[in-house]
């Protein structure tokens, strides 16, 4: 098979429909999330999509829903500070889900019998609009140097969006994944999105092959801003630390391929065989003539 029809498989293999278990969970979820907070705290809090899901970088392998919770500029409903505000929210889900506490965001578990400390692939990230345009908004950064970070997550999903390498992220995110790399998955998605900056037009494979070269040729870390605060997100010491593993990998990788094949990266997939025309026309002529003719009396 063609490298590239290999790939485009690997993808094909790691989608997950509308219609999928994992989805139908997560809007379950979604929709739990949604009535507890709204019974709590009215219909201040504006509830949307965040994520992979929202930003179409979702994998089979690795699939998750941000929902953020965000509060108007002017509202105290959840609370008059940050902190107040991730709290509230925290002891709001309680109610129905073991809460795990991580720097902005409040990661869903099973809290029944039946599914006890279960993870839901949910990640609920509180904060409050920074003003009446209901765009830049401020999350609590619990135990960080800064008690609090602006973002703007409309920013981060047409960044990714319309990057024109959606597929090779996927694709990237899940050799990352299965290498269990341990670099936070939007800073990941920056630093591919700024390697294929010039190579939208290029095969995926080429795509590949690229951005493995260009971390694996790069001893020092790779700068990459947050497109929503530039100034005010530093990612230098998650890139930092992440940078030996990912560069390490990305070798590995580029090795993997040369001398074994890009089924050692990816594994194998599933093909359906493809018949030309006249291999479909003799199919039928055998399939034809192995039946019993009309005139002809059955033994």
């Amino acid at each position: 098979m063609d490298t590239n029809k290999y790939l485009e498989q690997v993808l094909s293999d790691q989608k997950l429909g509308d219609d999928s278990k994992e989805l139908k969970e997560l809007q379950t979820h979604r929709a739990d999330v949604e009535e507890l907070l709204c019974t709590r705290f009215g219909s201040q809090p504006i509830i949307r999509y965040g994520g992979s899901k929202a930003k179409g970088t979702l994998i089979k392998e690795s699939y998750d829903l941000d929902i953020v919770c965000y509060l108007p500029s002017d509202s105290d409903a959840a609370g008059k500070t940050l902190a107040e505000i991730y709290e509230n929210v925290r002891n709001s889900l309680r109610e129905k889900y073991y809460v795990e506490e991580k720097t902005s965001a409040l990661r869903l578990k099973g809290m029944s019998s039946e599914d006890y400390m279960r993870d839901f692939h949910i990640d609920v990230v509180p904060g409050r609009f920074t003003d009446e345009t209901k765009s830049d908004c401020f999350i609590y950064q619990k135990s960080a140097e800064k008690c609090r970070m602006k973002t703007n997550v409309d920013v981060h999903i047409t960044h990714i969006k319309s990057s024109g390498v959606v597929d090779a992220v996927r694709l990237f995110k899940l050799w990352k994944t299965r290498r269990g790399l341990g670099i936070k998955q939007f800073v990941f998605e920056l630093l591919i999105i700024d390697l294929l900056n010039g190579k939208k037009e290029k095969p995926i494979s080429e795509q590949m092959l690229h951005g493995w070269t260009e971390i694996a040729d790069h001893e020092e870390a790779i700068h990459v801003e947050d497109p929503a605060n530039p100034n005010g997100n530093d990612l230098t010491a998650v890139m930092n630390a992440a940078w030996p593993g990912l560069r390490a990998a990305a070798k590995d990788a580029l090795n993997t391929i040369k001398w074994s094949g890009w089924e050692s990266i990816f594994g194998a997939v599933a093909v359906e065989k493809s018949f030309s025309v006249t291999e479909r026309a003799q199919r039928a002529a055998a399939s034809v003539s192995a039946s019993n003719k009309p005139w002809c009396p059955r033994g």
